[in-house]
């Protein structure tokens, strides 16, 4: 599905960054917030560098919020894309997508240069919203057992494309009444702090 082609890496981003933020070295390790694992830096100016291990073409992605004033009331959480894209398939509004490998070329190429780092326009991070539904079986029946569906509100190509690029996490925007239970059925593992770099000058400003 992915051609080959030399990969574009994540600590050329950080020297071409380095300038304008005025920073001493680029920044190899970038803290995010400690008061949750699955919770993003909030700031208009804050990029989001999500690592792709399976993607030919170029090595990481640019993402930056959907929503950047103040008083939005949405929130950044980071997920696990396996588990998101899991409860993404049990929406029933007809708007779900085929696998990436069954999409055509024109739609792939097209989607491969929208989230190409080189491009100076930072694509936003996927919106969604997220419920949860009586699950199958006997335990479900009697109410016991629920689970989680997620609605693309934006970013459902981009989500299964990073996806299948070899994203682990990425950070998603969703309503601050949904965040919870975001981070609950589809949040990130510890790791992904690690992982998902944020870049910028408000990038260890908390929620």
């Amino acid at each position: 599905m992915f051609l080959s082609h030399p990969a574009r890496s994540v600590s050329a981003l950080f020297m071409r960054w380095r300038p304008s933020a005025s920073l001493p070295s680029p920044p190899l390790s970038l803290p995010l917030p400690t008061s949750s694992s699955t919770d993003a830096p909030i700031s208009a100016e804050t990029v989001w560098i999500v690592p792709l291990s399976a993607h030919s073409w170029y090595d990481h992605v640019r993402l930056k919020r959907v929503f950047v004033t103040d008083g939005t009331r949405h929130q950044v959480v980071l997920v696990d894309l396996r588990k998101l894209l899991v409860c993404a398939d049990r929406d029933n509004t007809d708007y779900v997508l085929k696998p990436v490998a069954e999409w055509h070329t024109g739609k792939v190429r097209g989607i491969r240069e929208f989230l190409d780092p080189e491009s100076p326009r930072i694509p936003q991070m996927p919106y969604v919203t997220i419920t949860t539904r009586r699950a199958p079986g006997l335990l479900g029946w009697f109410g016991l057992e629920r689970e989680g569906v997620v609605a693309f509100r934006n970013g459902q190509h981009r989500a299964r494309y990073l996806a299948e690029a070899g994203a682990r996490w990425c950070p998603v925007e969703v309503h601050e009444r949904e965040a919870a239970l975001l981070r609950e059925l589809c949040g990130a593992a510890d790791d992904a702090r690690t992982a998902i770099r944020a870049t910028g000058p408000d990038r260890d400003q908390g929620e």
